[in-house]
């Protein structure tokens, strides 16, 4: 069994203008892949097991992330099923010089794993021993239960 704090990663993307829009801002898809990869890797770390993804089920772009500025990305594991892994991913704009952050984009993915032959295999139930991965899960579980009405 792996422990909800266990499955955090965060991780840093500076948005160069080569990742950049007409507006000299972060291009959805590039905020979309970056926070595809760190969930991946926290599902990775739950299950021991190569993770693909296989649902993205929101992706809410609330304020952009300007070329300079750094895509601060935090994902951690909320939920497990028989072989899925339901992984909760936040995106802040974050200036390193100030270290001011505010989060533009919020997302919930889905990740299978595979065995060596591609095969959806099983994966550990998820413990939750700490209070900080309490109100983790309860903040994705309450997200989840919104986004479903």
């Amino acid at each position: 069994m792996t422990d909800l704090t266990e499955t955090i990663v965060e991780n840093r993307e500076m948005v160069q203008p080569n990742h950049a829009n007409m507006l000299e801002t972060a291009h959805g898809g590039n905020v979309m892949k970056w926070m595809d990869e760190v969930g991946a890797m926290s599902a990775m770390r739950f299950s021991g097991e190569t993770c693909v993804t296989a649902r993205v089920e929101s992706m809410n772009f609330e304020r952009s992330i300007a070329v300079g500025d750094t895509a601060y990305i935090t994902a951690y594991v909320y939920d497990a099923g028989t072989s899925s892994v339901k992984v909760r991913l936040l995106t802040e704009r974050e200036d390193l010089r100030t270290r001011e952050r505010e989060q533009t984009t919020e997302s919930y993915f889905v990740y299978v794993a595979i065995d060596d032959d591609n095969e959806p295999t099983t994966v550990p139930s998820l413990t939750v021993s700490t209070e900080k991965g309490e109100r983790l899960r309860r903040a994705a579980l309450a997200n989840e239960e919104q986004r479903s009405e």
